[in-house]
């Protein structure tokens, strides 16, 4: 029994001790050969925030249209079961899906596997296609609180809150007081019939498949990353029919800033099978 709640801990802690700020600072010169060093915050960009848009709005205008193509699928079976039980005929076939958005859209898939990394439980795959130097690989889900909010009661056994340069937090914990704050918020910031976030990352089956980037494990000396962090700021002009699919949503209902969101852009071509390794360790100069 006490083995098992050591071992428990132990995995626990090699999980968590990445974010926890006084063991990074006591082991920064112990990893400095996975540092990723930056010389100003403002130059923190692999790409340019343009380019990040357009792949977005890519993926998001196909998973739009798969989404009516879906409801019109639905509609039309149901129309097809009502027709066949008052002739007495069977029931066929369910409607088959559209293709798959991401692959169709950016060229690849990636997905929630059992990390090649031990003790590090989840981690995401590229499973099919291939991803070129430069792509937004996925994005990091979660409720964005600016430096001044309080999110101690969340962050209270919560290995999933990134750290932006300018002290910006994202909570991407799908769990607990995190879930609930995330769904609160999402609600409450409904334009009419325009739903402003995606709350599906929550669950098993994120309609949005790029909101996994969460469960990216860190690099290593043995596994480089072959992705980083990029902030990225949603722009006003971001079609409001898009937003839907966005996995971040502000604490705040009167925030002024746009709407933080962090993609991960991979450092080189990734081809199916690979991990995705990112550095959670960023040095500004």
């Amino acid at each position: 029994m006490f083995r098992t709640v050591v071992k428990r801990f132990q995995d626990k802690w090699k999980s968590y001790r990445h974010r926890f700020v006084p063991w990074i600072a006591l082991n920064l010169s112990k990893n400095e050969k996975t540092l990723r060093q930056v010389t100003e915050g403002s130059k923190d960009k692999l790409v340019p925030d343009e380019e990040v848009s357009q792949t977005l709005l890519k993926l998001f205008r196909v998973l739009l249209r798969t989404h009516w193509a879906n409801h019109e699928e639905v509609r039309a079976a149901q129309t097809q079961f009502l027709r066949q039980v008052t002739s007495e005929d069977h029931y066929g076939e369910n409607p088959t899906h559209g293709d798959d958005a991401m692959l169709q859209s950016l060229g690849f898939h990636i997905d929630r596997k059992p990390s090649t990394l031990p003790s590090a439980g989840t981690g995401v795959f590229v499973t099919r296609g291939f991803v070129p130097k430069g792509a937004t690989v996925a994005m990091y889900p979660g409720t964005v609180y600016q430096a001044y909010e309080p999110i101690l009661l969340q962050s209270i056994r919560n290995p999933f809150v990134f750290r932006c340069i300018d002290c910006v937090l994202i909570d991407g914990n799908n769990k607990g007081i995190s879930k609930m704050v995330f769904k609160s918020c999402s609600g409450r910031d409904r334009v009419g019939p325009f739903i402003m976030s995606d709350t599906s990352w929550l669950t098993s089956s994120p309609q949005n498949p790029l909101a996994v980037g969460q469960y990216v494990n860190n690099c290593s000396n043995e596994w480089p990353a072959n992705v980083c962090y990029q902030e990225y700021d949603v722009p006003d002009t971001f079609p409001i029919e898009l937003r839907q699919y966005l996995p971040n949503v502000n604490y705040s209902q009167d925030s002024q800033r746009p709407l933080r969101c962090v993609v991960l852009v991979s450092l080189r071509d990734i081809t199916a099978g690979e991990e995705l390794f990112s550095n959670y360790y960023t040095v500004v100069h």
